[in-house]
């Protein structure tokens, strides 16, 4: 398998720049409520930088030029630990279970477990102290590459989980712009895991306008409709002929107010065309004509939320005194559909003692010319 970026940035540098030492470098970052929280900034030769604390194994930034070579956060988020643990919009990793469980209750094996509701009825997320509300451990893995493992121990019936849950998730760096999300988790107990990476980008850099006018290419061709508390109902349904449709590029503007939803925008799950059990594909892409830059999503998983921002209403204010304001950042979050526990059509999210839940989501970074 080879991933091929539309144009790697280096190739743009026309002028000499001073690039930060490679490898992985950690500092304190305050205070949660479990601790002291560590900052670790993973840095390649081409001076492309991105830092995860350890609250909630959460990318703090991703530092990327533009296509004139210009460094610059593409990353929403905040200055310190305690806002991100305030905050009611979601940001990290997720687990155990990104998205939505209807009912907030799981059957495995005839057992009914309930689980926290902090979603109107459903459970989103993980529940009320999700994955990204704890902290984790951090270990260096390698310097060069610059790699770092976070870990934890979800203990049995945490917001209402079956079993002692072992996870972790390591963030690799290559000098060929691709950063690598991976997960693997265990359990004594029969359970459902789906984690994920929240992180929301504009390409833009945050507070440099919306990203109504980025192009979108998501490759797939149906979607899980949702009910009226945003939980897919089992159908799957083509996007042929809808604007759901974003199969060839498209301007995020020119779709936006076409899907009839309040506010308008995007926050659907698209079943991936290409997914093949542990195999790697690529699910989407953005690009932003302003900056030039480039972002390709890659993952072994069945299905991606597409989210624009819908949400945000500017009373959120994150690093620099930034106002997070509608459509001001997107995301393509790699995942199982959200409700499989439900669904029997759906992919299974079922892990079982003696089993190894394994998912990886790649990041590549690139530019384009004007």
């Amino acid at each position: 398998m080879k991933l091929v970026p539309r144009l790697l940035f280096i190739c743009l540098l026309h002028t000499p720049v001073l690039l930060a030492a490679t490898g992985v470098t950690s500092r304190p970052y305050g205070q949660c409520a479990e601790g002291a929280v560590l900052i670790h900034t993973l840095t390649n030769a081409n001076g492309l930088n991105v830092s995860i604390m350890d609250y909630g194994a959460t990318v703090v930034s991703v530092v990327t030029p533009d296509r004139s070579g210009k460094l610059q956060d593409i990353a929403l988020g905040f200055d310190d630990p305690g806002a991100y643990a305030a905050a009611k919009l979601n940001f990290g990793t997720m687990g155990r279970y990104i998205n939505r469980i209807g009912g907030a209750s799981l059957t495995i094996d005839g057992h009914t477990y309930p689980l926290t509701k902090n979603n109107n009825s459903n459970t989103m997320h993980g529940g009320k102290l999700g994955f990204n509300r704890r902290l984790w451990k951090a270990e260096v893995v390698s310097n060069d590459p610059p790699s770092i493992r976070f870990s934890r121990i979800s203990r049995d019936g945490e917001e209402g989980f079956p079993g002692n849950l072992k996870a972790s998730v390591t963030f690799t760096l290559t000098n060929d712009n691709h950063w690598r999300v991976h997960y693997d988790a265990t359990t004594d107990k029969p359970t459902v895991v789906n984690l994920s990476n929240h992180t929301l980008f504009n390409l833009s850099g945050p507070g440099n306008g919306t990203i109504l006018d980025d192009v979108v290419t998501v490759n797939a061709g149906a979607i899980t409709p949702i009910d009226t508390t945003s939980v897919p109902t089992g159908e799957i349904r083509k996007v042929d002929g809808t604007p759901w449709d974003l199969r060839k590029p498209t301007v995020l503007g020119s779709r936006i107010n076409d899907l009839g939803n309040q506010p308008p925008g995007f926050d659907i799950n698209y079943v991936l065309s290409n997914y093949k059990p542990g195999a790697v594909s690529e699910a989407g892409e953005i690009y932003d004509p302003g900056s030039g830059r480039d972002l390709q999503v890659w993952t072994d998983q069945p299905g991606v939320q597409f989210y624009t921002g819908n949400l945000f209403d500017g009373t959120l204010v994150g690093k620099g005194g930034v106002k997070y304001a509608r459509y001001c950042a997107l995301s393509l979050e790699a995942q199982h559909f959200p409700d499989s526990p439900h669904h029997p059509n759906f992919p299974s999210t079922l892990l079982r003692p003696g089993q190894t839940y394994q998912a990886t989501i790649e990041y590549v970074f690139g530019t384009r010319p004007q």
